[in-house]
């Protein structure tokens, strides 16, 4: 099991996945926006969306888990 976290602060933009969807390792995951900039979240493996941890609209910042994925 993986935990996605953000790689800097900013709000969640954009949820690409749904939980249960499986992913390859690069696919985009969630798309933050800082500072006028949208940055994507890729997986760091394949597997399963076990949980979203986060909502549309939410400010996270660096370290915070985003997701799990089990695979």
């Amino acid at each position: 099991m993986q935990e996605l976290k953000a790689t800097m602060a900013g709000s969640v933009w954009k949820i690409t996945v749904n939980k249960g969807d499986v992913v390859k390792e690069g696919q985009d995951v969630v798309i933050l926006e800082s500072m006028k900039m949208e940055i994507p979240i890729p997986a760091e493996q394949d597997g399963a969306i076990k949980e979203i941890k986060v909502s549309e609209g939410d400010f996270v910042n660096e370290g915070d888990v985003i997701a799990v994925i089990e695979g």
